[in-house]
């Protein structure tokens, strides 16, 4: 359904891209379409670079430069049109879930994507990771605009199948945005400590965000700061989970914001610099922190962070 959604909204950009296109032409010409083209195709990059300029007064207690944003939305751009135009509605089924004899010297770790996302995601990871034998399994949370909540069990049966192929051996959990509420919802009804090896959350909102009063579905209400369904999930954390959580969080972090939401009170924070919300996933710091996380030690320990 998410891969759906976002051809069509990849088709309709460029039905509009053409119309007008063939509008400009008819009346000027071919000289200015090639400008228009990209002014209209790419609308969103000065949306965009307004939401990081206005991070410098929603982070102002803790306000990155005007540098550190403009590289952030630079490489932003980048990964935008790299996930929506091709890895998720394209691509989400390239990288299928690994699932090794043996888990060998690596631990199994799980993805969770955030909102209006899909498992198409994490591509560059799956492939990665596969190659080198590691038990991987990406997730696509539906229904798309559903509660929170409901993604639970899909989080259980992946952990739960993870479990059965290699006992003793808990899984890692990456999750980005919505995705670490997520796990957060399955905590709840399905956690205890040591059934996870770490959680590393990446740019979720932990405490909501003020863009989620312009988001669809109930998902996007529960993501709202202040909402009921955010004060009860806090109220039921399990005293265990924020010692197994580290959240990777950033001041220049378009979509999660103010910064402090991003991060879980009594959990490590990790802070990345000059990055954006989707940037995180990418980030070479966080790949690295997870590559060790998902090494053992001949004695079967994790190996340590670097």
């Amino acid at each position: 359904m998410n891969a759906k959604l976002q051809r069509w909204q990849l088709f309709l950009r460029l039905v509009m891209t053409l119309g007008l296109m063939a509008v400009v032409w008819r009346a000027y010409g071919w000289g200015p379409v090639f400008g228009l083209s990209v002014l209209v195709f790419w609308a969103h990059a000065p949306f965009m670079l307004l939401t990081f300029a206005a991070l410098r007064w929603v982070n102002r207690q803790e306000s990155p430069s005007w540098l550190a944003l403009l590289r952030a939305w630079w490489h932003e751009l980048a990964s935008l049109d790299l996930v929506f135009a091709w890895q998720q509605p394209f691509a989400c089924e390239r990288w299928p879930d690994a699932s090794p004899p043996t888990a060998g010297r690596f631990r199994p770790v799980v993805f969770l994507h955030g909102y209006t996302c899909n498992r198409g995601l994490w591509n560059p990871w799956l492939r990665g990771l596969s190659e080198q034998g590691v038990p991987v399994r990406a997730l696509t949370l539906e229904p798309a605009f559903g509660s929170i909540d409901a993604y639970a069990e899909s989080i259980e049966t992946a952990i739960r199948d993870l479990e059965q192929r290699y006992p003793g051996n808990p899984p890692v959990v990456v999750a980005h945005s919505m995705g670490g509420l997520a796990l957060r919802a399955w905590y709840r009804k399905h956690g205890r400590a040591g059934r996870l090896a770490r959680i590393l959350t990446l740019g979720t909102p932990h405490a909501g965000t003020l863009l989620a009063r312009f988001g669809r579905g109930r998902n996007g209400q529960e993501m709202r700061r202040g909402s009921l369904w955010l004060d009860d999930l806090a109220a039921q954390d399990s005293p265990s989970l924020a010692a197994e959580l580290d959240c990777y969080y950033s001041r220049c972090d378009q979509i999660v914001c103010p910064v402090e939401t991003a991060r879980l009170p009594g959990a490590r924070a990790i802070e990345i610099e000059s990055t954006g919300h989707l940037g995180l996933v990418f980030h070479p710091r966080i790949q690295e922190d997870v590559w060790q996380l998902l090494q053992l030690s001949p004695e079967g320990a994790a190996a340590p962070v670097g």
